[in-house]
């Protein structure tokens, strides 16, 4: 008997969890369908409603994407560390009337980062842009590698302020707003707004790609986005946007529901685009 799963978003007609993992499916020979839903954002009970129907008429398991992370994460029952830690989820399992709620934004960032791009955070100063959900799942994973400092910066610097007081016990994270970068370098800057996605860019100050070994772009599939033609043009020698993490944050979920982690080298070869 198939067995169902989707992901939720709005929007959603961009996403390729369901190619990815109708890759890992055949990859694994596992018997599933994966399909994509477009989750209402009228009301949290709109949503709610969206999700338990899923479930209700079978379904197995959910990835949660924008904006929908903080939601899902109120709805589970059961919620893992990872979520627990981060305030939201990307990943639910249903159990019968329980939701579980797990976490992988995190660990697949940074599991793209060290091991498919080659670049250790351990002793590095880091910047990551943005507040939301993906950030909130990527401190924690973040934090224990051990860099030298991780800084993060927010238009709306209050919410960047939420998150240090909240993760300051884990490890060296501040706060800086964007006018009080513009002396700063660091070696590795992770876009985690959405400015790309609208074809737009973080007020950046060009001085913090100096000494960049890695800049980093969470949206995947738009080319060379204006983050990452600000960071090329200031030389920037390594450039990646967020194909590897979508795959691996899919395989972590994927291996949580099935219990088998498929090989994600071939299909982040399958869904990587030039950055031109």
């Amino acid at each position: 008997m198939t067995d169902r799963y989707a992901v939720i978003g709005n929007p959603i007609g961009h996403t390729r969890s369901p190619f990815i993992h109708g890759l890992f499916a055949q990859s694994t020979d596992q018997d599933i369908e994966y399909t994509a839903i477009e989750g209402p954002t009228g009301s949290p009970q709109a949503f709610a409603d969206a999700l338990l129907a899923f479930r209700d008429s079978g379904g197995k398991g959910m990835n949660v994407t924008a904006p929908f992370k903080m939601q899902a994460f109120d709805l589970a029952t059961d919620r893992l560390d990872r979520a627990r830690i981060a305030g939201a989820t990307n990943a639910l399992k249903f159990e019968g009337d329980r939701i579980a709620a797990d976490n992988f934004d995190g660990v697949g960032l940074l599991r793209d980062i060290q091991r498919n791009l080659g670049v250790a955070l351990e002793g590095k100063r880091v910047l990551l842009l943005g507040a939301g959900g993906a950030v909130r799942g990527a401190l924690l994973p973040f934090l224990a590698a051990r860099p030298a400092e991780l800084v993060l910066a927010n238009r709306d610097a209050a919410k960047a302020r939420a998150l240090v007081n909240a993760f300051a016990i884990d490890g060296p994270v501040v706060d800086r707003e964007y006018g009080e970068l513009a002396n700063e370098w660091f070696d590795v800057v992770v876009n985690a707004t959405s400015a790309s996605l609208r074809g737009e860019l973080p007020p950046l100050p060009v001085g913090v790609f100096s000494q960049a070994e890695l800049a980093y772009e969470l949206a995947y599939g738009k080319g060379l986005t204006p983050f990452l033609r600000l960071a090329r043009n200031a030389g920037v020698g390594h450039l990646a946007d967020g194909v590897g993490m979508l795959v691996e944050q899919a395989a972590e979920a994927f291996a949580w529901w099935r219990g088998v982690r498929p090989d994600t080298r071939p299909v982040i070869a399958r869904l990587t685009v030039p950055l031109a």
